[in-house]
């Protein structure tokens, strides 16, 4: 059963924490277009401070492109994994990128373009190695953009798949999720022999939140749902008292989350 925290303890003392957040609907609320979401600068501020008491095992697990990820922090460039892991920077600084299929994508762009303009409403977001099709602004549309991801699938293979989120359907590769991105970054310094703690408030967040249980940690859902989650809290606001008396702990030379 899922529960409600203020505040969650990490439930074993052996080794300090990992922090891993994704950003829309978790870290700050869903806007109508991903555009149009700001991130505070004492959120910025914030998590500057974890990742340095955290000795920088802090990362962004995103479904952004890491170069929307970075525009948003500004000059705060964190331990990140972008496209739900399709591409992820590393505590060093290097990127490690999924093999490109973007030929293969590109089939079907001019469709997607132009079934998105004939249907207002519908918002196509073109990511790189993957693309999204937003309809969060009609959301009576989401059984044609269902069918029309589905119809893409068709023509780009068995190399992608679908991943369906909050007013959102994506055409992403297979075999990469933010539960594959998670994983690698615990195999890494400064990640490695921590343990996990991951919150998100999405349907792709359920690999995350299913690696993070497998490996001992703790999984957080934000916001209402059917989760495979051990904790829940409402909405962004309640991550934000979380992660600001998480902070507070770690300054104090405590280890709760």
């Amino acid at each position: 059963m899922t529960r409600s925290i203020l505040p969650v303890q990490v439930p074993s003392p052996r080794a300090p924490v990992a922090l891993f957040l994704d950003i829309d609907g978790t870290l700050v609320a869903h806007k109508a277009r991903p555009d149009e979401v700001r991130m505070s600068p004492e959120l910025a501020e914030l998590l500057a401070r974890l990742a340095l008491r955290l000795d920088g095992a802090l990362a962004l697990i995103s479904g952004r492109p890491l170069e929307e990820v970075d525009a948003l922090f500004g000059l705060l460039q964190l331990c990140a994994a972008g496209q739900h892991g399709a591409e992820r920077r590393d505590a060093r600084g290097v990127l490690h990128r999924h093999p490109s299929r973007a030929a293969r994508l590109a089939r079907v762009l001019p469709t997607l373009r132009r079934e998105a303009k004939h249907f207002p409403g519908l918002l196509l977001e073109e990511k790189g190695a993957s693309v999204a099709l937003h309809f969060r602004s009609a959301r009576w549309l989401a059984g044609e953009a269902e069918r029309l991801m589905q119809a893409m699938l068709l023509r780009v293979g068995d190399d992608f798949a679908l991943q369906p989120g909050k007013c959102v359907i994506e055409l992403k590769p297979s075999g990469v999720d933010k539960g594959t991105a998670i994983a690698a970054f615990l195999g890494e310094a400064p990640f490695a022999g921590r343990v996990p703690v991951f919150a998100g408030d999405d349907l792709t967040d359920e690999f995350g939140f299913g690696l993070v249980n497998r490996r001992g940690g703790v999984s957080i859902k934000v916001g209402r749902g059917v989760t495979a989650a051990q904790f829940r809290l409402a909405n962004a606001s309640s991550v934000g008292a979380w992660l600001a008396r998480l902070a507070r702990q770690l300054e104090k030379g405590g280890g709760g989350a």
